[in-house]
């Protein structure tokens, strides 16, 4: 089992910066992928930006250049540093992890809102 907690999500106007946390309850160098998902009202829910075990980096389109994907092996904590925010990065973000012992299990938490406005 893999607990996620997020933190961090604000109201930010178009422009400003934002750092999203994930505390992960076990340690993230035996967790596959770990990484953020956002869900804006009625959209479905998209990546925004993965990390594998080895550092291997993934990044929506929409946030290339913009968002940053870190992590701190000791504090078993994954970050999401959010800069130059557009008013259409307005969503819902989840933490999310993966292992891979035999079977892969995907773990989500509990969802982190973030605003941006105009």
């Amino acid at each position: 089992q893999v607990q996620l907690v997020e933190s961090g999500g604000d109201l930010v106007q178009a422009g400003g910066s934002l750092r999203l946390s994930c505390a992960v309850s076990r340690s993230i160098s035996s967790i596959s992928v770990m990484g953020w998902y956002r869900q804006a009202p009625e959209n479905q829910r998209d990546m925004v930006a993965t990390m594998t075990r080895t550092g291997s980096t993934t990044y929506a389109n929409s946030v290339k250049g913009r968002f940053a994907i870190s992590r701190d092996n000791a504090k078993n904590t994954v970050f999401l540093q959010m800069n130059s925010l557009k008013p259409e990065d307005t969503a819902v973000y989840y933490c999310y992890a993966r292992t891979s012992l035999g079977v892969s299990l995907d773990y989500w938490g509990q969802g982190t809102q973030v605003t941006v406005s105009s």
